[in-house]
């Protein structure tokens, strides 16, 4: 019923929501941001704790379902990327760990760090997560140092087919400026969508005076690395892929890709407006405190047309820049396709998934949060 190629390209469109999705909830990474910065007093930060604390489950969950579902239909990128980058994977998954850890033991009896010392982690991860996050998928169009030999399965001293190519494993992406742009664009997004959240989930007018205030410098910055980094990505050349699978580089690929794929750039553009609509309603109406909505579809929206950028239109979205035929594309590195077939069946479920997400998240965010509501309850973060 459905071909190889049609599942193949499903699944990568599965992958780019998950990716939008979860970058949509490090709005809780970047609230964690600003909780040192902009909590005067401690019923203010634990405002703030606890307006993220009724949702960062969600976003560990996210982050899980991302990596799983991506491993799952695209194995040769987790042998390569996991296997060899895994300095960076391993600081991320740490960073989110120090996260759940600080949310469930700041308050704990006989917690002897305190909690400024649990704050601080959650500060931590809130710049550290997203940062790291968006420097790793920046690989995604400057390459890694990587080789792939899938005959190496075969040899029984050593089945490795993909090895990297230095001992930085990973960490050397931080020197390329174009990633680290990347990574701070999606950090300063996470912040805002932060900020946006606290906002329309905190019903206290001194605390979200001083939120709006953060949210227009945070907004600056965000502004500022995204021109950076789309125009960079629109002029460089990109990795191209032909029918028969070479891989060349192609001057502007990237920009051909956003002309040649109208889904792509609609998706783009209707993203950016509702991000920016968002964010300038804010900023510009005292009653308006609703922006994370806007914002958040089209965070959504945006960082799916990237991936498709990445992935679709005969392009390679894990290139190797030290060995171009390594380089993984959604048909050379993808699950067979009854593995593809079956996992579709099961992608069913999603949309109930979702379903019950949004119901949840109506029946927590009912009623905005209040100091008197802290005040009279024993369960807070």
């Amino acid at each position: 019923m459905f071909t190889y190629e049609f599942l193949q390209n499903y699944w990568w469109f599965i992958i780019s929501l998950l990716a939008g999705l979860l970058v949509f909830l490090l709005f809780v990474q970047g609230a964690n941001a600003m909780i040192l910065i902009t909590g005067a007093d401690e019923d203010e930060k634990q405002l703030m704790v606890n307006s993220t604390g009724r949702k960062w489950e969600l976003t560990f969950t996210t982050l899980v379902t991302f990596g799983g579902a991506f491993f799952a239909s695209f194995p040769l990128f987790y042998s390569t990327s996991f296997g060899g980058a895994y300095w960076v994977w391993v600081l991320i998954l740490v960073t989110f760990v120090f996260q759940a850890v600080s949310y469930e033991f700041q308050n704990k009896a006989g917690n002897v760090l305190g909690k400024t010392a649990f704050r601080v982690f959650l500060t931590i991860n809130g710049f550290l997560g997203p940062l790291l996050i968006g420097t790793a998928v920046g690989t995604f169009f400057t390459g890694s140092d990587f080789t792939v030999d899938k005959a190496a399965v075969g040899d029984s001293f050593a089945p490795v087919i993909s090895t990297w190519g230095n001992g930085w494993h990973g960490l050397e992406a931080v020197a390329d400026p174009w990633n680290v742009s990347f990574g701070l664009m999606v950090m300063g997004l996470a912040i805002c969508l932060g900020i946006l959240y606290m906002m329309n989930n905190i019903d206290d007018g001194k605390l979200c005076g001083k939120l709006r205030r953060r949210l227009l410098v945070s907004s600056v910055m965000f502004v500022v690395f995204f021109l950076n980094t789309v125009i960079w990505l629109l002029l460089r050349r990109g990795f191209a892929v032909t029918g028969d699978g070479t891989v060349f580089m192609e001057k502007y690929k990237y920009l051909h890709n956003l002309l040649e794929m109208p889904g792509a750039a609609a998706a783009f553009a209707v993203g950016t407006a509702l991000v920016l609509w968002g964010i300038v309603g804010t900023l510009v109406s005292v009653k308006f405190r609703k922006g994370i909505w806007p914002a958040g579809i089209g965070t959504v929206l945006v960082v799916m047309s990237v991936f498709w950028l990445a992935g679709y239109n005969g392009t390679s979205y894990y290139p190797s820049y030290s060995d171009l035929q390594s380089s993984l594309t959604i048909s050379n590195s993808c699950s067979s396709e009854f593995t593809l077939r079956t996992m579709a069946w099961v992608s069913l479920i999603i949309p109930f998934v979702v379903a019950y997400i949004a119901y949840t998240w109506k029946a927590m965010d009912r009623k905005p949060l209040t100091r008197k509501e802290l005040e009279g309850t024993e369960h807070k973060y």
